[in-house]
């Protein structure tokens, strides 16, 4: 496949498909905790909701929301997890990167909190939308010696710091531990989680980090860090080719790190995609959490 080709291709999945459906009614969302960070600027256009199959996705959010999903009565080990779908910082592919990863983080006793969090405003009108994610999907693409161009909004890095502090506020509500609170990001709010971890001060540090196929480039690693899960796929178009300083930063500060390659994958593969090893991520992803005593009440 010819990059323009492929480039206007990942536009589409990473916007849940947004440019290629009508926008629909939007789904009830029961239990969304407004979280009060203010609005964006550029206006307030509508929020706009679009579906493929059974999957929702949406835009021009202007008022982030945390919506709790918790495991049943008698099975919370007290850990939880803020979950930040991506998008491109334009879409939030709400459940194939929020609500699908945040029900089998609950049915595994982990409390989890799916992260409506603020967006670049974008066109109501859908093929001015579809041009504009193929723009912003051109620029995200890195390479060696040339790193993703598609920026962080400081607006999205409040809202992700809003909430971590917001479950650790009403944690006996939640029926979580405030020492085991962390946050997990797919792509952009992969980026975003990165980056609310390297900006957070020793008090409000989320106690673990799992960017899901995030920008790779190397960071400065604050003496806080705290342990970080990455998955990624080698043959992703956009972060794929780039290298693995991420990883080497986080390495090299001495600081506990787990590094998952899947062979095949792609961008944007939410729990895994079938008929690839990238299946089982969410199960490794567990596993680390309990062997860094995450998933135990600290003594």
């Amino acid at each position: 496949m010819r990059a323009a080709a492929r480039l206007a291709a990942l536009a589409l999945l990473l916007s849940g498909a947004a440019a290629a459906q009508p926008v629909v009614a939007p789904p009830p969302q029961p239990g969304a905790i407004p979280l009060r960070t203010g609005g964006v600027a550029g206006g307030q256009p509508e929020e706009l909701w679009s579906r493929t199959g059974n999957r929702y996705s949406l835009r021009n959010v202007t008022r982030a929301t945390l919506t709790p999903v918790l495991p049943a009565p008698g099975t919370a080990t007290g850990a939880g997890v803020v979950v930040a779908p991506g998008g491109a910082f334009r879409t939030l592919s709400i459940d194939l990167e929020g609500f699908e990863i945040a029900r089998w983080l609950a049915d595994h006793g982990i409390a989890a909190f799916v992260l409506k969090y603020r967006l670049v405003p974008t066109s109501p009108d859908l093929p001015a939308f579809a041009r504009e994610m193929k723009a912003v999907m051109t620029s995200a693409v890195a390479a060696p010696g040339r790193p993703s161009q598609l920026p962080t909004p400081p607006f999205a890095v409040e809202d992700g710091a809003a909430a971590l502090r917001l479950v650790r506020d009403q944690a006996a509500t939640f029926g979580v531990d405030p020492t085991r609170v962390g946050m997990m990001g797919f792509s952009a709010g992969a980026r975003m989680t990165v980056a609310v971890a390297l900006q957070a001060t020793p008090e409000m540090m989320p106690a673990f980090i799992a960017p899901i196929y995030p920008p790779m480039e190397g960071v400065t690693v604050p003496a806080t860090a705290p342990p970080m899960f990455v998955a990624l796929a080698a043959d992703d178009p956009l972060f794929g080719r780039a290298g693995y300083g991420l990883i080497d930063s986080w390495a090299q500060a001495r600081k506990k790190v787990e590094f998952h390659l899947f062979q095949r994958g792609g961008h944007g593969f939410g729990s895994g995609m079938t008929g690839t090893t990238s299946t089982g991520w969410l199960e490794q992803f567990h596993r680390w959490l309990d062997m860094n005593g995450l998933l135990k009440p600290r003594g």
